[in-house]
């Protein structure tokens, strides 16, 4: 049996509609919005009787997909939205844009702040990371030809 595809990256954060604005505005597609929520949900995720509320964003391309958590039960019990690049766990998701400056100045416009700075590999590609809605750590990449 041969793995399909990955199907989504699960970021949880407080505030689901300033997510979803932001990440419509790095480009991924909303597809909808719904509430999760009982004790069968809870045996997936281990946590009991759970109540979530989740929005799936979509890559312009169809492949992917990111989908926004925000627990309403039980309450948030671990934040690891301002670890460094460098810490241990899933981190960060990486988008490829088209033009990383002109991202940026838009996504800046929505609260996104640089961490390092963008920097040139090679011939290769432009990259940076950068926080952006509640510290989420994103990277963005623009592949030069």
């Amino acid at each position: 049996m041969a793995l399909k595809r990955m199907d989504n990256v699960g970021i949880v954060v407080e505030d689901l509609g300033e997510a979803i604005d932001f990440f419509r505005e790095l480009g991924l597609e909303f597809e909808g919005r719904a509430t999760v929520e009982g004790e069968w949900a809870g045996r997936i995720t281990g946590l009991g009787d759970q109540c979530v509320e989740i929005a799936m964003m979509r890559t312009p391309d169809g492949h992917s997909r990111l989908e926004l958590s925000r627990f309403l039960a039980p309450s948030v019990v671990a934040d690891h939205r301002n670890a460094p690049v460098n810490a241990l766990g899933y981190l960060r998701v990486m988008f490829a844009v088209d033009d990383i400056d002109e991202t940026l100045d838009r996504l800046r416009r929505r609260g996104a702040q640089l961490v390092g700075e963008v920097v040139q590999y090679k011939d290769a590609y432009r990259l940076c990371y950068i926080r952006g809605p509640e510290g989420i750590l994103i990277g963005l990449a623009e592949e030069l030809s």
